[in-house]
């Protein structure tokens, strides 16, 4: 694999000092490729969490460096964090985090405007159609059922076109049709976009969609390959 758009190297994190400290990941190594569809699989408390964490910017490692697609992440202040995830990294969470008093339009919309686009409520309406939800935009969250919510989550990663998704048990908080049926969208996106796909799940079955299954226990990588 040649120039790829993840590149973990000696990946360390913990929480705590001295004698309460707890190593949460112990020494990553993990490369990705440009438009890969990976799985991250283990069990509760492996550091599957955390590593999606530090590779989105969201939380710094103690140690080691992160390539994100073509800029040095360990190197970067939180402003600069800030502005390189813009348009770069989308960010798929199993609570939704919508904004309760922005319709679905509006949740979609304002990162966008604030990241400077100047067409971002057509590109939120184009995005949420794309979702199935072009007749939900004045909807507030809580006028959605917990499948529309995630699916304007996804609206609301995909539209700024990033190179790199991240999506963390994203049909946790779903019943297995709602979420099999989110798990085609965000597929189908991916597919679309062309944006590498990176998924933590406790589902082997959802896993296997992936090409590539990562797994995870201890703080460790302890498999890395293709899925059968």
């Amino acid at each position: 694999m040649t120039s790829p758009i993840i590149d973990a190297v000696a990946l360390r994190f913990a929480l705590g000092k001295g004698s309460t400290r707890f190593d949460i990941l112990k020494g990553i190594d993990l490369s990705i490729g440009a438009g890969e569809t990976v799985a991250l699989l283990g069990p509760s408390g492996s550091g599957k969490s955390s590593l999606m964490a530090i590779l989105s910017g969201l939380e710094r490692a103690d140690s080691g460096r992160i390539m994100i697609a073509g800029l040095d992440f360990s190197r970067l202040g939180e402003d600069a964090l800030a502005a390189a995830r813009r348009g770069r990294i989308g960010i798929i969470l199993q609570a939704f985090h919508l904004l309760p008093t922005m319709t679905a339009l509006e949740n979609v919309a304002v990162p966008l405007e604030l990241a400077g686009e100047r067409d971002a409520v057509e590109r939120a309406r184009a995005e949420l159609e794309a979702v199935g939800l072009g007749h939900r935009l004045g909807h507030y969250p809580a006028q959605l059922s917990g499948g529309e919510q995630q699916r304007v989550a996804i609206a609301r990663a995909t539209a700024p076109r990033p190179a790199i998704i991240f999506a963390d048990e994203p049909t946790g908080n779903l019943d297995a049709v709602t979420g099999a049926g989110i798990m085609e969208l965000l597929f189908g996106r991916q597919h679309e976009t062309g944006a590498t796909l990176l998924v933590i799940t406790h589902d082997a079955d959802l896993a296997r969609r992936c090409a590539r299954i990562v797994e995870m226990r201890d703080g460790l990588i302890v498999s890395d390959k293709p899925s059968l």
